[in-house]
């Protein structure tokens, strides 16, 4: 690569969020993740223009994952482009691309068992009506190991980086390792303050792997993931924060995971907390936030240890 890469950040609201989309400005300009169905028209085309781009001269839609506020505006961008842009997600994740069910059934399969909301189905059908702006098939399925060519002499690494979801990738611009891992690095939490990923084992692995191997110049967050002390980390990192940020998502998880298991080995209890069967754990990490706001991290997260801890025990 004779040049660095641009990166400009796309920012869309979404209610008590700010949703980030990058634009990476190569020969070939991609973006990677597209927030909710109305983010292309209402956040990404002004900031493009602001930057002297067109949205309709974006030849790449790089999918880090697949929640709702990451793939939502996947169709509506594309559409935008003319639909010329190509359209890359992992396979794992790629249901949630070409169903607006499954992120239902997604609902339903883990945080309802703990959530018990008899109004579940009918909220998480008009949720994923009202923001994903369309099904889809992607135009490129991917696994990890694959290099995207963004024209001339650019090119992007494909990094399997599952935790967060089974399908969590990261895009690496190769030549600078500016790295861009949606919600794969967790931290403390965003604005809910707990961490959220469904495969402890592979979340703790893949943080390894980032850290380790892949080692970022530059990492860029889907959200501005937290501190300890509360205070946000901000979505563009550089090669110390992005190590800090690596080392304080494992040694939370480490926590975490500690806490469940001597919880789970003395057993589950029901109660009237609205943490319940995970109250102890909630108390011990000292997690006072409302567990049943979406995205419901503590829940999704719970579950995962709890899955780990039956598959080996």
């Amino acid at each position: 690569m004779t040049e660095p890469v641009a990166v400009h950040p796309l920012v869309s609201p979404w209610g008590r969020f700010g949703l980030y989309s990058f634009f990476i400005d190569a020969p070939e300009p991609a973006i990677v993740d597209t927030g909710i169905a109305s983010s292309p028209a209402e956040g990404m085309v002004p900031a493009l223009e602001a930057i002297g781009r067109r949205i309709e001269d974006v030849r790449w839609i790089l999918l880090t994952h697949g929640h709702i506020d990451h793939l939502g505006g996947a169709r509506a961008l594309w559409e935008l482009t003319g639909r010329r842009a190509r359209v890359v997600i992992h396979q794992a994740d790629a249901p949630l691309l070409r169903s607006r069910r499954a992120h239902v059934d997604q609902y339903l399969d883990v945080r309802q068992q703990y959530i018990d909301n008899p109004h579940a189905v009918e909220e998480q059908t008009q949720a994923a009506n009202r923001v994903i702006s369309g099904e889809m098939e992607p135009t490129m399925l991917v696994r990890g190991g694959e290099t995207l060519a963004l024209g001339g002499d650019v090119t992007v690494s494909v990094h399997h980086i599952p935790g967060h979801t089974a399908g969590s990738v990261a895009y690496v611009i190769d030549g600078q390792q500016s790295v861009f891992v949606g919600d794969a690095v967790q931290i403390h939490g965003a604005a809910n303050g707990f961490p959220g990923y469904e495969d402890p084992a592979a979340y703790r692995s893949s943080l390894r792997y980032l850290r380790d191997e892949v080692r970022p110049q530059h990492l860029y967050l889907g959200h501005p993931y937290r501190n300890a002390d509360g205070v946000p980390f901000g979505v563009e990192l550089d090669r110390e924060a992005a190590h800090h940020a690596l080392q304080g998502s494992l040694d939370l998880e480490a926590r975490i995971d500690d806490a469940a298991h001597r919880y789970f080995h003395a057993g589950l209890r029901e109660s009237d907390s609205v943490y319940s069967p995970f109250a102890p754990v909630a108390e011990e990490l000292g997690y006072t936030g409302d567990p049943t706001l979406e995205p419901s991290p503590f829940f999704t997260t719970m579950h995962g240890h709890l899955t780990q801890f039956n598959q080996t025990s």
